[in-house]
């Protein structure tokens, strides 16, 4: 645990000399005096350096840094920002430029997008761990990291190492704001039944290792090197690679088909009514089958994608896209698509 200034975001400020210009907390006496000075640096769980700080300092808020505790937190924003170019809304994952991205606005849609192309649960859904609202309308999902394994923060709107956009990423080097702590903007508060962060799920763990969130220092060290003569007998045979080549080729153009239809219905979220959610849906459903009927996806892959985007979408409206859904993924499958042409 760390303080926080009180009604701020921020750790408690540093003591005089600590904020010399030039100082840092590397060898600091402040830290093992039991002093809050250079935030998440401070951090402890010492029960009588806790009573003291937050006893003489009733309103402190309170951090917990998020390496030390073991914790990755899935940071979701929803601010008014403009669209980032295209490679930045799912970094690793192409958009086409025909995809209109203008209902994109926010975290909580990019997010879904990304999750429904896994096959897997939005985060902001999964109430087997412990999510908390944000006074500026995001949340943050708590995880607990595996033995082992060590991430890295980023920031989701910037330019260098991210996850999605306006998605942030707390992990080592960084600290998440503890539920119940109130700010001048308002109150974290948790939502959902569970108080207790769950195991990082295998999806999130692939995708913070694609995008660069593993801490290199912490890898395990490559095996050592097998003889030429064994390398030799265990490479794939010509044509074992470029089969190899053609299905990751086939999973990239289907990928890349699938961002697309889904960032499309995705983006309704932010327009209630007139933003053409069931002419959209359908479209992505039919397309969907046609990848189905071809042997890109499983049906329960195709409906799950479709389901998970719609729930976004139109929360509580299953009685609505369902139907469009099963729809258009029966009509699509009476047409194979073939990853190079356009419906």
């Amino acid at each position: 645990m760390l303080p926080l200034t009180p009604g701020r975001k921020t750790p408690a400020r540093n003591c005089a000399a600590c904020r010399a210009p030039g100082h840092t907390h590397e060898g600091c006496s402040c830290l093992r005096e039991g002093r809050w000075c250079h935030g998440f640096h401070a951090a402890t769980l010492d029960r009588d350096v806790i009573e003291r700080w937050w006893g003489g300092n009733p309103a402190f808020g309170v951090g917990v840094a998020c390496g030390p505790a073991g914790l990755v937190v899935i940071d979701i924003d929803a601010h008014q920002q403009p669209l980032p170019e295209r490679t930045r809304v799912l970094p690793g994952i192409a958009i086409g430029d025909g995809v209109d991205l203008t209902g994109l606005a926010s975290g909580f849609h990019s997010l879904a997008v990304l999750a429904a192309l896994r096959g897997a649960l939005d985060p902001a859904e999964d109430s087997a761990t412990l999510r908390v609202r944000t006074p500026s309308g995001g949340m943050h999902v708590w995880y607990r990291t595996r033995p082992g394994q060590h991430w890295l923060c980023s920031t989701g709107s910037g330019s260098g190492r991210a996850l999605a956009w306006q998605v942030d990423v707390r992990a080592h080097g960084g600290y998440i704001i503890a539920p119940g702590t109130s700010t001048r903007a308002g109150t974290y508060t948790p939502v959902g039944p569970s108080r207790e962060p769950a195991l990082l799920p295998d999806w999130l763990v692939g995708e913070l290792e694609r995008t660069g969130h593993l801490v290199a220092a912490h890898q395990a060290a490559p095996s050592a090197p097998a003889p030429a003569a064994a390398v030799s007998l265990t490479r794939p045979a010509p044509r074992a690679q470029q089969a190899a080549g053609a299905a990751g080729g086939a999973r990239r153009a289907t990928t890349a088909v699938l961002t697309g239809l889904l960032a499309d219905v995705a983006g309704c979220a932010a327009v209630r009514e007139g933003a053409g959610f069931s002419e959209k849906l359908n479209r992505a459903a039919y397309t969907v089958g046609g990848l189905v009927a071809a042997g890109h996806l499983s049906h329960g892959e195709a409906e799950r994608v479709l389901e998970a985007v719609a729930r976004v979408a139109r929360p509580g409206q299953e009685r609505r896209y369902r139907p469009i859904i099963h729809g258009g993924l029966r009509a699509g499958s009476a047409r194979p698509l073939s990853l190079g042409s356009r419906r």
